[in-house]
């Protein structure tokens, strides 16, 4: 479970990171759900503290849907240089 500062120290790291201040890390609604990563007001995945012996990390979990994807290239296209 991800305490108010472990949230609020991997936004900062992740808004240094990825060179952005639109991430924003969204505390659980309910105790037992996950942290969501947003970008802006979208969604992107969720994070997750892991204390394994004494060493914490956190893994971050990104989805991308099809649908947000663009068309694909058409099979007989050239490809671009």
């Amino acid at each position: 479970m991800m305490t108010p500062t472990d949230i609020a120290r991997v936004q900062t790291y992740l808004r240094r990171l990825l060179g952005s201040d639109r991430v924003t890390l969204v505390p659980p609604a309910r105790k037992g759900m996950s942290v969501e990563i947003a970008v802006q007001d979208e969604v992107i995945g969720t994070i997750h503290r892991d204390d394994e012996e004494g060493e914490v990390s956190y893994a971050v979990n990104i989805i991308v849907l099809e649908e947000d994807l663009p068309p694909a290239p058409s099979a007989s296209a050239p490809p671009r240089r």
